[in-house]
């Protein structure tokens, strides 16, 4: 092949990719001037009509989210811990799904399938962000319901934006009231914890993801514990997923933001679940702090059970957050 057929190749491979995908039978008959002009529209388009399951915030991030279910039933919404993604609710979207229910989940700004931004990782952003999937979808008589960093999405979205839109609230092994030791919260873990896992992400994020899942997150370090390598394996696949940027900032954004004030404002019915083996947030300075400043709390303690119980006690879980729904 010569040198000017090998560059038209690669002009009409560009092109094609432009467009979307569009097969090479249309650029074989179309000149490419045409074939081009579709690619500028389709990409005017896009800014105007959402994607199939993203929804773009005023900041210009999309937002992928799931949504299953009948539109007329009750919606629960989860929201995932750090650095995971909407994939870490399947056990708990399938049940409620054949409960009845309509079940929605997003993926955080800079995590699974939402837009890898450099900017915008903390509460206030994440708060916003599950705002602009509420409204897009309309949800009303909402449950929401958040594990660990998702805990603290979950709560300031509750108290800044969706007290009209919520019925009831349900925290996992959360973050709130606060994480960080600060001399208002003298039970907190050091701040040099935190820095440990930015250092440790920024060396190896790999390596340091497949660490946590096998250790301390399922409480696979535990003595007679049996690690599922499944687990471990689908634990790093979602943290992979995201961008290292996004999951940096989200140390601080989950261990230093203090929800104090959220946790006072909120009038919906929580449930506060949290395992007292928990060695990623710790339950002698969160659940029984949040239960506390909720105005109407209910809090689980389970024996034994880790940070991940939503995975690795999903039928006791799920039945507690079932009746709690219900009741």
């Amino acid at each position: 092949m010569s040198n000017k057929a090998l560059s038209n190749s690669a002009d009409l491979s560009r092109r094609d990719l432009l467009c979307g995908g569009a097969g090479m039978a249309a650029v074989g008959t179309l000149p490419l001037q045409s074939v081009a002009q579709p690619a500028i529209v389709s990409s005017q388009n896009s800014r105007r009509n959402q994607r199939m399951n993203y929804v773009t915030t005023r900041d210009g991030v999309e937002i992928f989210y799931k949504d299953w279910g009948p539109k007329s039933a009750q919606p629960l919404i989860f929201h995932h811990g750090w650095p995971l993604s909407s994939d870490d609710w399947d056990a708990q979207m399938l049940f409620f799904l054949a409960q009845g229910f309509r079940v929605v989940a997003h993926d955080r700004r800079g995590h699974g399938r939402s837009s890898q931004v450099g900017e915008g990782h903390d509460m206030d952003h994440y708060a916003a962000d599950v705002a602009a999937v509420v409204e897009h979808l309309d949800l009303r008589n909402a449950v929401h319901i958040g594990h660990s960093t998702g805990g603290g999405e979950a709560t300031r979205y509750v108290a800044r934006h969706g007290r009209k839109r919520t019925a009831k609230l349900v925290l996992i092994g959360a973050v709130p009231p606060i994480m960080v030791k600060t001399d208002r919260n003298p039970g907190g873990l050091p701040i040099e914890v935190f820095d440990g896992f930015r250092k440790s992400l920024a060396a190896n994020r790999s390596k340091f993801y497949s660490d946590l899942a096998a250790g301390p997150f399922y409480g696979f370090n535990r003595a007679g514990v049996e690690a599922d390598p499944s687990l471990i394996q689908n634990w790093w696949r979602q943290g992979m997923m995201g961008a290292a940027k996004a999951h940096h900032d989200g140390i601080k954004a989950f261990s230093e933001t203090d929800f104090t004030e959220d946790l006072k404002m909120i009038e919906a019915p929580t449930l506060v679940m949290h395992g007292d083996d928990d060695q990623v947030v710790p339950i002698g300075d969160s659940a029984p702090l949040s239960a506390k400043l909720l105005k109407r709390a209910t809090l689980n303690i389970y024996n034994k059970l880790p940070h991940g119980m939503a995975t690795t006690h999903a039928d006791l879980v799920n039945k507690d957050i079932l009746t709690f729904v219900r009741g």
